[in-house]
């Protein structure tokens, strides 16, 4: 009987959680991944899948009135108090509410203290939608 050994190792990039050689994901750990930034109102993508993005962030203060012309976003509480304002209303967020801000319709999100949360929202998307400035994030930041 002929015995035939292969041994196959799995490159994976500790940026990009997928390994190159087959499409599978390692586990991903929201608290280790949160822990490896502390920059407020920069969005970091932990996974993807199709062509949509899981992005972790942490926000204080207020961010700027803007829209997403093209695509919904969703806002997913892990830690803290959030709100988003809109032109006739404001919503508030605890830890564990999600909402879905409607493509094209004008908000502002803002937490008195820290609050950390994930975005969902397709690839390429720009934190700050139809408005450039200050807080406008580098997109397709991976950790």
């Amino acid at each position: 009987m002929l015995r035939v050994s292969v041994s196959r190792s799995l490159e994976v990039d500790p940026l990009y959680p997928y390994t190159k050689e087959r499409e599978r994901m390692e586990k991903i750990n929201l608290k280790e991944k949160l822990s490896k930034f502390s920059d407020h109102w920069s969005p970091k993508v932990i996974a993807e899948m199709n062509d949509y993005q899981f992005k972790l962030v942490k926000i204080k203060g207020d961010f700027v009135w803007h829209n997403h012309e093209d695509t919904d976003e969703v806002f997913i509480v892990i830690e803290g108090k959030m709100k988003i304002e809109f032109e006739n209303e404001t919503v508030e967020l605890n830890e564990g509410d999600m909402y879905v801000v409607p493509k094209g319709i004008q908000h502002k999100p803002s937490a008195e203290n820290e609050c950390k949360i994930m975005l969902v929202e397709p690839r390429g998307v720009v934190n700050t939608g139809n408005t450039q400035g200050d807080l406008t994030a580098s997109n397709d930041v991976w950790i």
